[in-house]
């Protein structure tokens, strides 16, 4: 299916006593491509939000394969895994500089009413940006 790529570097906050990248910055790193990955589409989260629309994370499993260090060039690729319905979810595959795999994770989200706090599905606005209307 469809991906993006986004790219940058390991800061030194992120690092552990062990001088690895902390394992809980990696759902940051996931946020940072799914939200890059809208983007690229023509979508927002603060659009979504101004539309009283949100996005939740309800599930989120990430396997690790390497440790990353800091200054290492972290690529996040980000890959829709299937058409939207009420769930959107991303398959992810985080590399380093050499194409050697980090981690592999998958996130499930909801769309969201914001007045009411109840799941709704995928709005058809964002449906024909994704070019998956049916």
């Amino acid at each position: 299916m469809d991906f993006n790529e986004i790219s940058f570097r390991a800061r030194y906050s992120e690092t552990d006593q062990m001088g690895v990248i902390y394992h809980g910055n990696y759902a940051q790193y996931l946020e940072m491509g799914r939200v890059e990955w809208l983007r690229n589409k023509g979508i927002s989260y603060k659009s979504m939000e101004e539309n009283g629309v949100m996005l939740p994370v309800i599930s989120l499993q990430t396997k690790y394969k390497k440790s990353a260090f800091y200054d290492d060039l972290i690529i996040v690729r980000t890959i829709l895994k299937k058409t939207p319905s009420v769930r959107i979810e991303f398959d992810f595959v985080i590399y380093n500089e050499a194409r050697e795999i980090l981690a592999e994770a998958n996130v499930e989200l909801v769309f969201m009413d914001m007045e009411k706090r109840r799941p709704i599905k995928c709005p058809d606005y964002i449906l024909k940006k994704l070019h998956l209307e049916g």
